[in-house]
């Protein structure tokens, strides 16, 4: 028993000892996503005010690829030290081994789960030259179109899922145009090349404002207090489909209990909630409608369990149907 005791002793004692020293060089925060969607740019705010908070920068590395599984199964396999971090969420933890079950790392086992970032409702986006102001409008025109193009941040992201859950309760034709990302998406839609999409707001926010886009839908719970005049899906009958495209910081499962010490994800879980008190952040973060909520490392690995519940089984249903 006293060896017993001496050995937890010691284990608290480095473990303590590691935080202190933490981190010893910058901290590389990997985004499985190109530059300029809405990973990138919560990455980005965040990886600022970490680098500030202790002391050390922290650096963004885009590693694009398989919708964000490479990144992502890149970070699981690395170096569990607390210098390899990577935004985290529902496209790669969530939707993305669920329409594949061999993607190479389990969302749960293989990451520790540290802190949630935020998320950002979906919006059913019009270009003006489409000739549609309204959603019962689109509809009408998708029928009688047999079909519509519509852009998304990518194959397997959330606006893609909830465009083909909507055609699918809708019985209308959407054919998806797959790009490596919102920021491309949405320039090619402002451009008229697609006259349709399916994007976060963060991402449409701007074009919207300036009338460059016209927004038919959300999948927010309720109306946008500052875009009051754009129904939910929700209301428009489709309450399985209030959605966020939402975000968080996680690391290889080496980081927390298993390996480094526990303090380390403690000490950033808190700095990620005091971010949010920083005004920069603060503007950046309700200018693009993004909703956080602080929540410990506990919290974010129970809810990351819940949406994984939530968004298998209807991807997989739609996945055999298709």
């Amino acid at each position: 028993m006293v060896r017993v005791l001496g050995i937890i002793a010691a284990v608290a004692l480095s473990s303590a000892a590691l935080a202190a020293e933490w981190p010893s060089k910058p901290v590389r925060l990997v985004v499985p996503f190109a530059a300029g969607g809405a990973a990138d740019t919560i990455g980005r705010l965040y990886a600022e005010a970490l680098g500030a908070a202790f002391g050390k920068p922290s650096y963004v590395e885009n590693r694009v690829g398989g919708g964000g599984l490479v990144g992502t199964e890149a970070v699981a396999r690395a170096e569990p030290d607390g210098l390899t971090l990577m935004v985290s969420g529902i496209p790669t933890h969530v939707l993305g081994p669920a329409m594949n079950k061999n993607v190479g790392f389990d969302p749960m086992r293989d990451f520790t789960h540290i802190a949630y970032f935020g998320g950002t409702p979906n919006v059913l986006l019009a270009h003006p030259s489409l000739g549609v102001t309204t959603y019962q409008d689109f509809l009408a025109l998708a029928r009688e179109a047999k079909g519509i193009e519509y852009v998304s941040a990518g194959f397997g992201t959330m606006g893609n899922w909830i465009a083909e859950f909507l055609a699918a309760k809708e019985k209308i034709k959407l054919v998806h145009v797959a790009y490596k990302g919102g920021a491309q998406a949405v320039l090619d839609l402002v451009a008229g090349h697609v006259k349709v999409g399916m994007l976060t707001w963060s991402i449409a926010a701007e074009h919207v404002r300036a009338g460059r886009l016209l927004a038919l839908a959300t999948t927010s719970g309720q109306r946008l207090p500052y875009r009051a005049e754009v129904p939910t899906l929700r209301e428009l009958g489709h309450p399985d489909f209030v959605a966020t495209t939402w975000y968080s910081l996680s690391g290889p499962a080496g980081v927390g209990p298993a390996g480094v010490a526990p303090d380390i994800v403690e000490s950033v879980n808190r700095e990620v909630v005091n971010a949010l008190e920083q005004p920069q952040l603060k503007r950046h973060i309700e200018q693009d409608a993004i909703e956080t909520k602080a929540m410990s490392p506990a919290e974010l690995t129970r809810f990351m369990q819940s949406e994984i519940d939530r968004w298998t089984p209807m991807i997989r249903r739609l996945l055999g149907a298709n």
